[in-house]
């Protein structure tokens, strides 16, 4: 039996969820929200895959293998001209999205500056 898999935090749901080139061919690609959420805290963020595995409440292997899954999907859409659809996954949304520090679970800073919060609900299975 396959162990379940760790609900992995994110700060916030996507605003926008889909992107289509003009002359989109064949099905979209889907990416899940956590593995957005990796590109943005890597990519965007500059932070390491350990601190990126802090904040998302995971291990850093888990990291790698969301990292390597999400630059396959985005690599696809791009080199093939599919749109890409962001959606799903198993994660759950920092409770201080919205005014959070944006340092969740980095060294010992606590998730919220202003009431030092290091829990994380709703919990989304998509």
């Amino acid at each position: 039996m396959a162990r379940p898999k760790k609900c992995r935090r994110v700060c916030r749901v996507p605003k926008v969820q889909r992107f289509l080139p003009e002359d989109g061919r064949g099905e979209p690609v889907t990416m899940t929200v956590d593995e957005l959420e990796c590109i943005r805290l890597l990519d965007l963020e500059g932070l390491t895959q350990e601190q990126c595995a802090a904040q998302m409440m995971v291990a850093r292997a888990t990291v790698t293998s969301i990292y390597d899954a999400a630059r396959r999907k985005v690599a696809e859409a791009l080199v093939h001209g599919r749109g890409l659809l962001i959606q799903g996954g198993d994660f759950a949304v920092c409770e201080h999205s919205g005014h959070c520090c944006g340092c969740c679970g980095q060294g010992e800073r606590p998730c919220c500056q202003d009431c030092g919060a290091t829990e994380f609900c709703r919990r989304r299975s998509v």
